[in-house]
């Protein structure tokens, strides 16, 4: 019983999460400022779904998986974020987005 609400807490705050940071994308002019509401996106809600799934499976071959699809996402989020900076400053000094 505990353990699942456990897991319902951590699921709960990963969607409170990715909806804060989806009106955050609407909200904010600007790629650059948006680009900061997605990192918790990127970051945050995938750890508290790992969580969940740990809280509610405990150590199984499901929380192994898991384990290693979220190192992927933190590793390669950094990078995909400063990717597309990247790409919105290029496109900015090159005249394309007025």
């Amino acid at each position: 019983m505990i353990q699942t609400v456990a897991a319902d807490i951590c699921l709960g705050l990963a969607c409170a999460v990715v909806l804060g940071s989806a009106v955050g994308v609407l909200v904010m002019p600007g790629v650059f400022r948006k680009l900061h509401f997605v990192t918790p996106v990127a970051l945050v809600a995938p750890v508290l779904v790992v969580l969940a799934v740990f809280i509610r499976s405990g150590l199984t071959e499901n929380t192994g998986e898991s384990l290693v699809a979220l190192v992927f996402i933190l590793v390669s989020g950094p990078y995909l974020t400063h990717a597309t900076a990247r790409a919105a400053r290029a496109r900015q000094q090159s005249g394309q987005d007025r």
